[in-house]
């Protein structure tokens, strides 16, 4: 049965519920192997055969090789694990979260201390806020590859 989900309505945003935590389970469990230095150096050594390790599906490997970490999310990756990506290749959180909203650390940064991205038209889709897919570079909601997830 089915659970309502009005929450889908809101643009950018994928909620980690209890389907994409089903659906992410070994993605994060991937996520969560980075924390051991040894399991770190066998991935930057060779990722694919790494990769390959998980029962993860092909796009979700794809998307972890591309460091998407949007594509990711709709993937069932939670931020909180996905993060372990990020310190493995040596980047900060900041420096993620603007790579997940088209934006330049900096410009993420400077969004993030003027009071971050206005509620105003992003409460659902189909406003004019810029979260909007239409306000996204090559009008896609945020993040590079958001077309190749199906979700």
């Amino acid at each position: 049965m089915a659970l309502d989900k009005p929450y889908k309505d809101i643009p950018g945003t994928t909620i980690f519920d209890a389907e994409q935590s089903r659906l992410g389970y070994h993605l994060n469990q991937f996520c969560m192997s980075l924390m051991k230095a040894e399991n770190r150096a066998r991935f930057k050594a060779d990722e694919r055969a790494y990769l390959d390790q998980w029962p993860m599906s092909e796009e979700q490997k794809d998307a972890v090789q591309a460091r998407d970490l949007n594509w990711c999310i709709r993937l069932g990756g939670n931020i909180y694990f996905l993060a372990k990506i990020g310190a493995t290749d040596g980047r900060s959180f900041q420096q993620m979260a603007g790579s997940m909203t088209g934006m330049s650390e900096e410009e993420y940064r400077d969004m993030m201390i003027a009071g971050g991205r206005s509620i105003e038209g992003n409460r659902v889709v189909g406003e004019d806020g810029s979260a909007q897919a239409h306000r996204q570079k090559g009008g896609q909601p945020q993040g590079k590859s958001s077309q190749k997830a199906g979700a």
